[in-house]
């Protein structure tokens, strides 16, 4: 969700190497997981994140639960204290993701069982909650500007950076990746329940999410000062706090030379979260390539996009998605089979061909995080037991 306050963003990769673009041309990827704090024997939140990021660690290094080949990697807090945000350091390679993922979200769980909690990849809480804010001058700004869609929100995205070279080439992804972003959020869905109801989603976090302004898919921008004159004109209504407050479904990083795409609910597996990230990376290579061949932009009505993300979220990968390609309903299995043939020759580039073929055959057989999540709640009839499971599966 990243509320964190924006920071101007850096021109040049040089300047901020944490996301920089690496030679010999294979985009970095991170990778940002918004988790849970929950006490699995009662299925409650437990309100620890400042506790939990600001907490001393073994070894001296301050706020950081753990260091990734010498990289400090602090917990973050987020708007609610029953959350905590980890972020994987820049890699070119999908085994050290994967690594990285695992073992953040085992510091994180570590960390949290200082305060009596464990962590769980849910993208919403199942159960009634109360969210707490987070003590903070910026989040009380939101609070009072948006009443009660802040207080109620407490949901997991999975953010994905990749590395660009320009805010010129930056927006020209966005503009180019529009129509698929909804094929990214069926994939990741894990969020059918809602303040102890089953929603009929396969990704509520979507819906809640869409209550906020500034969110959703975008028209295309058409270059790097467009793109700055749309969030320009954005700030300027009065609605929103900050450029931070800017949730488009991509957006530029303010913080680094990266494409943010947010579309993904934060996964119950790391294996669904690395395929959502090699799918973002190769559709950010292949946009980029088809901009610099100076292929035009794809026309597509914004308010279609919206209907794909709406059907993308209300079924995941269990029912008809809207074909980027003829804005039609078409099977799951086929939209993703389209989506993997789009990019095959950039996922063939990055070493990810085998990976992605792979997760897509895993998705479409057993299903994503609502899926696994609804499985439970049947097998139990207990929310509490989803809750608990959850807590599990993320450190499997």
């Amino acid at each position: 969700m990243s509320f964190a306050p924006t920071h101007p963003r850096t021109p040049s990769a040089a300047a901020v190497p944490a996301f920089a673009v690496a030679a010999p041309g294979v985009r970095t990827v991170g990778v940002e997981e918004e988790l849970l704090l929950v006490d699995p024997r009662t299925g409650r939140t437990v309100a620890a994140g400042p506790a939990l990021a600001m907490a001393p660690r073994p070894g001296g290094v301050g706020a950081s639960p753990v260091a990734l080949e010498g990289v400090v990697v602090p917990l973050e807090t987020e708007l609610q204290q029953e959350q905590v945000e980890t972020a994987t350091p820049p890699r070119t390679c999908m085994a050290e993701v994967t690594a990285d993922l695992r073992r953040l979200r085992r510091a994180a769980d570590a960390a949290a069982q200082d305060v009596g909690a464990h962590v769980a990849a849910l993208a919403t809480y199942p159960l009634p909650v109360a969210p707490v804010l987070t003590p903070n001058p910026r989040y009380e700004a939101i609070r009072a500007q948006m009443g009660l869609t802040c207080a109620e929100q407490l949901t997991g995205g999975c953010h994905v950076h990749v590395g660009v070279a320009s805010d010129e080439e930056g927006v020209a992804v966005l503009d180019r990746i529009r129509p698929w972003l909804p094929v990214l959020t069926a994939v990741a869905t894990n969020s059918p329940f809602w303040r102890g109801a089953d929603t009929g989603y396969a990704g509520y976090r979507t819906q809640a999410w869409y209550r906020w302004p500034g969110t959703g898919p975008c028209d295309p921008f058409g270059s790097a000062a467009g793109y700055h004159a749309a969030v320009a004109e954005l700030l300027a209504t009065g609605t929103l706090l900050d450029e931070g407050m800017v949730y488009f479904d991509a957006r530029l990083s303010a913080h680094y030379p990266t494409v943010e795409v947010r579309v993904p609910d934060v996964c119950l597996d790391v294996q669904d979260t690395v395929l959502v990230a090699a799918l973002t990376r190769a559709l950010v290579d292949t946009a980029a390539a088809r901009w610099r061949a100076g292929e035009p932009i794809p026309a597509d009505p914004t308010p279609v996009l919206r209907m794909a993300v709406w059907r993308a979220s209300r079924s995941g990968l269990e029912d008809d998605l809207v074909h980027p390609r003829t804005h039609r309903p078409r099977p799951a299995g086929e939209v993703l089979a389209a989506l993997v043939d789009d990019v095959r020759a950039a996922l063939d580039a990055n070493g990810d061909l085998h990976l992605v073929e792979r997760g897509v055959e895993r998705v479409l057989t057993h299903g994503t995080g609502a899926r696994h999540q609804r499985a439970v709640a049947r097998a139990s009839g207990r929310l509490e037991d989803v809750v608990a499971d959850a807590a599990e599966r993320t450190l499997a």
